[in-house]
Formats: structure tokens, sequence, C-alpha cells
């Protein structure tokens, strides 16, 4: 299995929330974000089979004590997420690339889908440099897209605590 992987750091605080954001597929990219936006990890996981991303996601899913889960994306590779969430009581949210893209990235950085995806790349980088990560020096698509997809989650979902990590090159979450 390949397997891109970065620790940043641990909850420092118990008492924040705690959302995994998963860029759906057989090969899924995961990021763990703490409720004031610090990214606590990340990686880009491939399986090779259903029965395997089965086996994986309840693990995934007890990396870190979740309060919250946000998809990018459905399908049959959704299901096994959407159960376990299920199985430990936790809030979901299903979103689209799109509506992540749309509140993070200028037009012209989302105008085809390639363009939207390297861009990813740079403000996900970004986000782990300003969350204290060392600099990758490879970051999968799907890695890349679930940091923004996660980091767009906890400003929108914990709008009190995720106020100290904003990459100037966000389009509207540039505080003044």
């Amino acid at each position: 299995m390949a397997q891109d992987r970065q620790q940043h750091t641990s909850p420092s605080d118990a008492t924040l929330p705690c959302l995994l954001a998963v860029d759906v597929g057989m090969r899924c990219g995961l990021a763990w974000f703490r409720g004031d936006g610090v990214l606590l990890d990340y990686l880009s996981r491939s399986f090779p089979s259903r029965a395997g991303l089965k086996t994986a996601v309840r693990q995934l899913c007890r990396r870190q004590p979740l309060t919250h889960l946000v998809l990018e994306g459905g399908g049959d590779t959704a299901e096994p997420w959407l159960r376990e969430a299920t199985r430990l009581g936790l809030d979901v949210e299903s979103v689209s690339a799109e509506t992540w893209r749309e509140d993070l990235l200028y037009l012209r950085q989302r105008r085809t889908g390639q363009q939207a995806k390297r861009t990813a790349d740079t403000l996900a980088r970004d986000v782990i440099a300003r969350c204290g990560g060392k600099k990758p020096t490879s970051l999968r698509t799907d890695a890349a897209e679930a940091i923004l997809c996660g980091y767009w989650a906890a400003r929108r979902l914990f709008p009190a605590h995720a106020r100290g990590v904003v990459p100037v090159r966000f389009r509207n979450t540039v505080e003044k």
C-alpha cells in the first residue's frame, strides 16, 4: 500500500473538537484538524480492495478523538466512512470539491480541474507550513485536497476557535 504520511503535532487541548477530512476513493487523502484550524496530521493511502478499505477505515477514524467527519466525494467508497461515523456518533458532512474550492480559490485558480489541483498543492503546503509541519518532499493531490477540504470545514464548523492559521493566499478566509 502506498502511503504518504506526515504528523505535525498532537492535540494540546482535549476540549477542542477534532475533524477528519477525507478525499474519498480507493486512493484517498486524509487530513486531521483540531477545531482551532491546526492541521494535526495528513496522509495519502491506497487500498487494494473494498475489504481493505473497510478494514482501514476503523483504524483511521480512531487515530484522533474525532467529533466530525467531512467527506469530499461519495459513492461506494464513502459507505464504510459513513458507517464508521455512525458507529462513533460523529457529525458527518459530505461536500463536493467545487464547494470548498469556491470559498478558497479564485475563479482563475479553478477554471479547470487540473489548474485547481495545482493550486491545491501550493495552498496545502501553506497550511502545512503555517501549522508548524515539515515541508513535504512530495504531496499527493488527494492529500492536498483533503487538507484544504479540512481547513475549509474547520473554519466553517468551528468559527469561534479556527482563527489562528490563515494562509494569506486564500481568497475568502483572510481576516482583516
